[in-house]
């Protein structure tokens, strides 16, 4: 019975798949129109450095064998738990001044709380991942019932996959609080579909928030979609939240490397205090450590250091399973990269657990280490058993 019903759902998957693909007329959207730019063509967003590492299956082969292998489980991945228990916060309703606490809720969703203000980062409350209730479902519950967040002033939104943009959150957060969402050129139209209202810019403009306190979009690596017809429609990005005191806020949102620039373009805006990048949905083959879309932890301790970031969390991992590495892998691998370049401050948190952030103070300098000398040093049995 349960092979029927897996084999029903699994067709099911497909035809909608397939339904994607025919008819795209009714599935394309405009998001944004406004003159061409270096990554804005007139009608779809690009990555200035190139867009050849976004586009396509990341394990190579077809579209179709990718996601037969993914729902059938027939991909070799190693199994993830059903379920992790995991502790949830009650936060303070503010945090004055200059003290700074951070809650990660999962994902790449984060509560930042300093200077009376409460920001958050990518808000997914969702059970799944996915339009029409399909999609990856969480391992985890949030870290922060969703009554029990404080009242949200700043929403940052990164970009439009519904793992990032999950129009349910956006749509109670709107109701209940009325936050400043800001968010890249596009993204504002998918999110009007809530009755919420965003502020949206491109990469390099900036939104005050109140004096000292302004938002600025930056570059990412990444690509953009809601129903894969209207791939690139809004742009991505990652946010700088300037600070008066204490150091600036980095979020990353969702990014492959690329050129790799982009971290000393967010730094160029002032010392960071605390940064949130990704480490996880990095793996698609045995032994892979980046793709084109998403940094694994080899190429984020490079992102940190670029940075100049006093502290960092790792986010992306652990909630929804995207793609084949272990549930555990992320910040294990993340610790012995760590360790091979000599850095500290970066680490994986738990998730459900208020970590204060202690005012910037430059960090101790540490060589950098090319990408090939860190795989060297990351050649050992501990790590190539890491799946």
């Amino acid at each position: 019975m349960l092979k029927i019903v897996g084999t029903l759902i699994l067709l099911l998957i497909v035809v909608l798949a397939l339904a994607i693909t025919i008819v795209p007329r009714f599935l394309d959207r405009i998001y944004y129109r406004g003159p061409a730019t270096d990554h804005f063509d007139g009608a779809r967003f690009r990555n200035p450095d190139g867009d050849a590492d976004t586009i396509g299956v990341p394990s190579g082969g077809s579209r179709i064998g990718f996601f037969w292998r993914f729902f059938t489980g027939t991909d070799g991945r190693p199994k993830w738990p059903e379920s992790v228990a995991t502790p949830s916060a009650v936060p303070a309703a503010r945090i004055e001044g200059e003290r700074m606490v951070v809650t990660w809720v999962g994902h790449a969703t984060v509560l930042v709380q300093t200077q009376g203000l409460n920001i958050l980062t990518d808000p997914v409350w969702s059970d799944r991942a996915g339009p029409l209730g399909f999609g990856p479902k969480r391992v985890t519950a949030p870290g922060i019932a969703f009554d029990a967040l404080p009242r949200i002033d700043v929403v940052l939104l990164s970009h439009d996959h519904y793992d990032h943009m999950d129009l349910a959150t956006i749509g109670r957060l709107w109701r209940r609080d009325r936050p400043h969402i800001v968010t890249s050129l596009g993204n504002d139209s998918v999110i009007a579909k809530t009755g919420a209202e965003a502020t949206a810019v491109d990469w390099g403009q900036r939104v005050p928030i109140r004096p000292g306190i302004d938002v600025i979009v930056t570059r990412a690596h990444h690509w953009g979609t809601r129903w894969n017809t209207d791939r690139n429609r809004a742009l991505w990005s990652g946010f700088v939240v300037t600070m008066p005191q204490g150091g600036n806020v980095f979020f990353a949102g969702d990014t492959g490397m690329g050129d790799g620039r982009w971290p000393a373009e967010a730094a160029a805006y002032g010392p960071i205090r605390f940064a949130m990048i990704p480490i996880g949905a990095f793996r698609f083959v045995p032994g892979q450590m980046a793709i084109g879309s998403h940094i694994g932890p080899v190429d984020a301790v490079t992102v940190y250091h670029d940075l100049g970031a006093a502290h960092a969390m790792a986010i992306h991992w652990g909630t929804f399973r995207l793609s084949y590495e272990a549930y555990d892998t992320p910040p294990k691998l993340l610790a012995a990269a760590m360790a091979c370049t000599g850095q500290t401050g970066f680490v994986a948190e738990p998730i459900g657990r208020p970590i204060e952030i202690a005012p910037y103070a430059k960090p101790a300098p540490v060589p950098a280490m090319s990408r090939d000398a860190l795989l060297r040093c990351l050649d050992t049995p501990r790590v190539k058993a890491m799946q």
